[in-house]
């Protein structure tokens, strides 16, 4: 089974070589890299062609957006199962890949996902925050609930141009996504219960108060939209943020 992975980039030449070194140590071998950068004036894209020993499709042109970059992936994407490793991210250890396939080996299961760590941005050893996932009940989507979404892997038969991230939204199209994808189509998914990714704190979502601001303004008409209460599911999903800084051991 193949799996397709997809790293959106701009000026990422501080952090996409340990992305790329992340991927490279994988022990799991059928995978495409597909790389879409938002044409960096850095060293991003040599690095890339350098080190990136798994990488089938790089493309640098302007977009509008990650989002925008990240469709553009999905439409390139020729593996059975994708997911997204964004170029400050890594994976936690060499086999998150193997772990994933094995669990897409049932035929039953269309998407997974698994925990998360937030890690220092100069020092990817400390952890600041965990993201326990938790197992899989659909219920827990009217409180707020949502995977990690750099833990998330669905088979692309999921994904279509309807079903891809809404340029609409500019920070929470991934909780969007992964809604429209669970809630309402109701595909099934499983639950790893293992830290998949390193994710370096400092993201769009949570760089600045009014980032979050206007996170908190999208999920609420995510809600509406996919019909969840989101009096009570918006104040559950950030109170759920506070218990991330005491998953830590």
């Amino acid at each position: 089974m193949k799996i397709s992975i997809i790293t959106a980039t701009c000026n990422s030449e501080k952090t996409i070589i340990d992305t790329i070194k992340s991927i490279n140590a994988q022990d799991y071998s059928n995978i495409e890299h597909i790389v879409i950068d938002g044409c960096s004036s850095d060293q991003t894209v040599d690095l890339i062609y350098k080190y990136d020993k798994r990488l089938t499709t790089l493309i640098s042109e302007k977009d509008a957006g990650i989002y925008d970059a990240l469709n553009k992936g999905i439409s390139l994407a020729t593996g059975e199962v994708i997911g997204f490793l964004h170029s400050d991210d890594e994976y936690a250890n060499d086999q998150v890949l193997s772990m994933i396939a094995q669990k897409f080996s049932c035929k039953s299961i269309d998407a997974i996902y698994g925990d998360l760590n937030y890690v220092s941005k100069l020092d990817t050893t400390r952890i600041i925050r965990r993201w326990i996932g938790g197992d899989y009940n659909i219920k827990k989507f009217k409180n707020g609930w949502m995977p990690a979404h750099p833990t998330f892997y669905a088979r692309r038969k999921h994904y279509d141009s309807k079903r891809n991230f809404n340029l609409n939204f500019k920070i929470s199209a991934d909780y969007d996504l992964m809604l429209r994808l669970l809630w309402k189509k109701k595909i099934k998914a499983c639950y790893i219960p293992e830290v998949l990714v390193k994710m370096r704190v400092g993201g769009k979502s949570n760089r600045s108060l009014k980032n979050i601001f206007k996170k908190s303004i999208e999920d609420k008409a995510i809600m509406i939209s996919n019909g969840i209460n989101p009096a009570r599911g918006l104040l559950l999903k950030n109170l759920s943020k506070i218990k991330q800084f005491f998953n830590l051991y």
